[in-house]
């Protein structure tokens, strides 16, 4: 997707670039930013081809993304070359997806910010300044919970047994439930089919999974859960 140009007038306002496969959504974001004195939305991308093109081209200071883009989480690898390609962006991620899951991940992958969909939407702006001003944004629930981590004590990781994959093993375990094969899997995370059944062996024995057949159902019920909340 070609990327919009800057609102008239907003050369002096912080410039803010959309990543959501949602157009709506889009759009809703667009006009709550742009009645800001202080930011404006400089561009809109839908996938991480169009994101990159627009990072490139607009240079703007903010990045908004959503974890999801199309069917899979590529957010998360967006998040990553980002940070790579374009280290004076900040990111700040705004998704449907359960913090208690992918919060860390995206702070991991360079995000400086993580905000539910759910949430009121002044906390999104609340947390594009913040990471403007060099300063990270969760929900106090996340912060808790990550202080608690670093304490030493880990009493919800029997809860979510997901934590226990990697970003690479999780992206995996989205096309194993949208019911592709190795092969197809290896296609499109360009990877081999070795290293993918190699991912399967540790997703398998990470989940305490009995098989592959095992493997495919959580996979198949993990994908539904996700798409219930978007």
């Amino acid at each position: 997707m070609a990327p919009k140009g800057a609102k008239a007038g907003s050369q002096n306002r912080t410039k803010v670039l959309l990543v959501d496969d949602h157009p709506v959504v889009r759009n809703g974001l667009a006009q709550l930013i742009n009645l800001q004195s202080d930011l404006a939305v400089c561009g809109e991308a839908e996938d991480v081809a169009g994101a990159l093109k627009a990072l490139d081209q607009l240079q703007p200071e903010v990045a908004v993304i959503d974890l999801t883009l199309g069917k899979d989480i590529e957010g998360l690898e967006l998040i990553k070359d980002i940070k790579v390609r374009f280290p004076q962006v900040a990111i700040l991620v705004l998704s449907m997806h359960d913090e208690a899951i992918y919060a860390e991940r995206a702070l991991r992958a360079g995000a400086r910010a993580y905000v539910m969909k759910s949430a009121a939407m002044k906390t999104m702006l609340t947390a594009i300044r913040q990471v403007l001003k060099g300063e990270v944004y969760v929900s106090q629930r996340m912060a808790k919970r990550i202080l608690t981590r670093l304490s030493g004590h880990h009493p919800e990781e029997a809860k979510y047994p997901i934590d226990r994959l990697s970003d690479r093993e999780l992206e995996l375990l989205h096309l194993i439930g949208r019911g592709l094969g190795v092969r197809q899997a290896a296609e499109i995370l360009h990877l081999s089919v070795k290293t993918i059944e190699s991912h399967q062996t540790s997703i398998r024995k990470k989940l305490k999974l009995a098989d592959t057949s095992a493997l495919r159902e959580y996979a198949v019920q993990w994908v539904q859960s996700e798409n219930q909340c978007r």
